[in-house]
């Protein structure tokens, strides 16, 4: 196994693990560091959902770290989402009140994707 890919990927699924568990946990501070502002109680559930979804994929990357085909697995899946991430948020920066977390989830969103895909290929 390439170990900086496996590296990399497994540093990925804890940095999932923190955003996912600090949306979570702690909802609006994570929101506004994200560059969004204030929201309701449907915006922050969602936000939720989204958290849930990063712990799930870093515990699941965390998991498959010593089997090399599961983890391409795991880091194609996370990928995946990033991209979808990258797209959702790119929508959303039409908006004058999301924009600025719009924008940055194009970048941060675009970037893992690539990270993902350049594991996944150095994985095979």
């Amino acid at each position: 196994m390439d170990p900086k890919a496996r590296q990399l990927a497994l540093a990925i699924g804890v940095s999932r693990l923190a955003i996912g568990g600090s949306i979570l946990l702690a909802t609006r501070p994570a929101l506004r560091k994200m560059g969004f502002g204030a929201t309701d109680a449907s915006g922050e559930a969602l936000a939720k959902f989204g958290g849930g979804r990063d712990i799930a994929l870093g515990a699941m990357t965390l998991a498959a770290r010593n089997d090399r085909q599961t983890l391409r697995t795991a880091i194609l899946v996370s990928g995946a989402c990033d991209a979808a991430d990258a797209v959702s948020l790119g929508i959303s920066a039409r908006h004058p009140e999301t924009r600025q977390a719009g924008i940055g989830g194009i970048v941060a969103g675009s970037g893992a994707a690539a990270a993902c895909l350049w594991i996944y290929r150095r994985l095979s």
